[in-house]
């Protein structure tokens, strides 16, 4: 059966501050926890008022320090934002604090505006170096060589699995070439998917690390008792989305009733298509498009996110779909 984990950004509800989100996302990390999902990631984004972890690493220290056995990690670091030494130090240190349990998926993205990109990196060409930047990280996590002159210590010799992050065929193709294991963005970005998907599984060189592909899929699910309710939930990422495609990012808005009967045609288009692997509804509507999702895409397994204003719903969201799994799996 497919496995099932969580991507968490944090979110920032309007109203509230980055100090509840963060509390928030442990909360929820340890109900995900107890209701056995595989992993917990948290993504960089940067000069978003509605995104917490933009401190990644911090972030991913708080959620493994508050935990015992979920694996945590990030999906993913931005790596042309970072010195791949500084990375291998840090996530060194993630995986001598907490052993076994922590993932490095790494992204060409900003995860920002331009302008802000241009604050983090001064550089914008350092996305032209991506592949060397992945292969440079990876190398100082190797032991450390006679004579080595660099060395991230922490990091030599930790066993940190690395990940390549895409959303188009860039990532796919680099993650076959290194014989990685890819996550895919079909939570907000699924145009490219199945394309995707066949070059990373027909290209795929095995490696030390994966002798054959495996691949991760987001997907947004938004499970509550009744579809009305889960559709209802679902307005408040409508809402975020329409807010950042037109340059007026801000905090998750409550959910809106009937939210996408007046929105314009264009603003419909883009949300029916950058939300199109979205599974919203009851559990019997959630198993259905869970069911339906993986058999088309083959997925080894799921990241799923939810991005709710009332982190009471989103923990119910998350315990409905752990127990539509279980009930899945014990069919299978």
């Amino acid at each position: 059966m497919t496995a099932l984990s969580v991507l968490d950004l944090s979110p920032i509800a309007l109203g509230s501050n980055a100090s509840r989100s963060l509390a928030n996302s442990l909360d929820l990390a340890r109900h995900a926890e107890r209701l056995g999902y595989k992993r917990y990631w948290l993504a960089e984004h940067h000069n978003m008022p509605g995104i917490a972890s933009a401190a990644t690493s911090v972030v991913i220290a708080h959620v493994a320090g508050g935990t015992k056995t979920i694996r945590v990690g990030a999906g993913g670091i931005m790596l042309p934002n970072h010195a791949p030494l500084v990375i291998a130090e840090q996530f060194g240190t993630l995986a001598a604090l907490f052993p076994g349990r922590i993932d490095l998926g790494l992204g060409r993205a900003p995860g920002t505006d331009m302008m802000t990109a241009r604050a983090l990196r001064r550089n914008l060409e350092a996305s032209d170096n991506f592949p060397q930047d992945v292969v440079e990280l990876m190398g100082y996590f190797q032991p450390a060589e006679e004579g080595q002159r660099i060395r991230a210590v922490p990091g030599e010799g930790q066993e940190v699995p690395v990940w390549i992050l895409g959303s188009s065929l860039y990532g796919a193709q680099l993650a076959a070439l290194l014989g990685l294991p890819y996550a895919f963005a079909s939570h907000f970005a699924p145009a490219e998917l199945d394309h995707a998907l066949e070059v990373y599984r027909t290209r795929f060189q095995p490696s030390a690390q994966l002798d054959k592909p495996y691949v991760m899929l987001g997907l947004n699910v938004f499970a509550a008792p009744t579809d009305a309710e889960a559709k209802l939930l679902f307005t408040s990422l409508q809402q975020a989305f329409v807010n950042l495609r037109s340059g007026r990012p801000g905090q998750l808005p409550p959910p809106v009733e009937n939210y996408d009967r007046d929105l314009d045609p264009v603003a419909k288009t883009m949300l029916a298509q950058a939300l199109s692997c979205a599974v919203v509804g009851s559990p019997e509507t959630v198993r259905q498009g869970i069911d339906a999702f993986v058999r088309r895409t083959g997925a080894d397994e799921l990241m799923v996110t939810a991005q709710m204003f009332d982190h009471a719903a989103r923990v119910r969201s998350f315990e409905i779909l752990a127990d539509v799994h279980g009930s899945m799996s014990q069919a299978a």
